[in-house]
């Protein structure tokens, strides 16, 4: 696309930003750290992706490291503006969600390699657990037997002693977990499906004014390809093609 166009779009969406919708020149953001992705020493892909967002735009980044259905709540009470990996429309109350994800999780089940490889069919019928907050029934078909888990400690005891048949997370986590277990090979790790990530912003005049300008944001540097060495360096899917 030309260099016209973006100008366009750029005095466009200033000339949208109303009075009570002003630009605030720092975004609190609330997640929780995910392997690779937002570490707490400030490093991974999803930082690197929401500074390159937002801080050519003169808004300052302040992150703060919580877990994660405490940061949806965050937001949801005004206290934060966005929150960092949400499925789509994954929230539907005081949550504004933008147009672009920023990302994509692979979700993957991680049993015993004595069980089936789980497909549709096995998942139907099988028992899982996974992180609480996450509602992977919403976006995968079929699955009827879950609970919800606080903490990921304990999850090989309840693989080995068939108390579960499947944990389900996104694969970096699951594959920490696989990390503790003294004998891998019991283990399989079945990839299921990619869902996009997303910023869920609060539905405060703050929250419109950065979901406004996230999305003319990733407009720009997806056209202009500019995400992508991002995600090459840290040697992860780009969710763009």
């Amino acid at each position: 696309m030309s260099r016209g166009f973006w100008l366009a779009l750029l005095l466009s969406f200033t000339a949208c930003v109303q009075a009570g919708d002003e630009l605030p020149t720092n975004i609190r953001m609330a997640s929780d750290v995910w392997v690779d992705r937002i570490n707490v020493d400030g490093t991974g892909l999803s930082w690197d992706v929401l500074r390159l967002i937002f801080e050519p735009a003169g808004v300052k980044l302040d992150m703060q490291i919580v877990p994660y259905t405490r940061s949806i709540g965050l937001v949801q009470r005004g206290e934060a503006d966005a929150w960092v990996a949400s499925y789509q429309n994954e929230v539907s109350e005081g949550v504004v969600y933008p147009t672009w994800h920023y990302d994509s999780d692979l979700i993957s089940a991680l049993g015993l390699a004595s069980k089936p490889v789980p497909d549709q069919k096995a998942l139907a019928d099988s028992r899982l657990v996974w992180m609480r907050g996450y509602e992977y029934q919403r976006y995968i078909p079929g699955l009827n037997h879950y609970n919800e888990l606080l903490r990921r400690g304990g999850i090989l005891p309840m693989l080995d002693h068939n108390h579960v048949d499947y944990y389900i997370d996104a694969q970096p986590e699951v594959l920490e977990v696989l990390e503790a277990a003294s004998d891998p090979s019991k283990y399989r790790v079945a990839d299921l499906i990619r869902l996009p990530l997303y910023i869920g912003f609060a539905d405060t005049s703050r929250g419109r004014a950065l979901a406004k300008l996230y999305d003319q944001r990733m407009a720009e540097l997806v056209a202009q390809d500019a995400l992508r060495p991002v995600f090459e360096r840290w040697g992860q899917h780009y969710p763009f093609e």
